[in-house]
């Protein structure tokens, strides 16, 4: 395993890892900013994962990047989403 493979599963564990705090919190306050954020970094943590599939295991099968791109939109599409409800309330 090499360093940037290493990186892309790293990157995916940290974006999980920060979903699942944002949702445990989540559940003790009820801001919708919260559950807003976690479903964004679960996008994240998805497109993380899809880079390492991408990168690492298909490397000359299969052209993932549409996908990965698409994920990462929807992702920040969320959290802006996000923020701007609860701007907005």
């Amino acid at each position: 395993m090499t360093i940037a493979e290493a990186i892309y599963l790293l990157c995916a564990a940290t974006s999980l890892v920060a979903a699942g705090m944002l949702l445990r919190h989540y559940g003790r306050r009820r801001t919708p900013l919260l559950l807003w954020s976690s479903v964004g970094f679960v996008g994240l943590a998805a497109n993380n994962v899809l880079v390492y599939v991408d990168l690492v295991l298909f490397t000359d099968t299969v052209d993932l990047s549409i996908a990965r791109s698409g994920v990462a939109a929807v992702a920040m599409l969320v959290l802006v989403y996000g923020l701007i409800a609860e701007a907005a309330s």
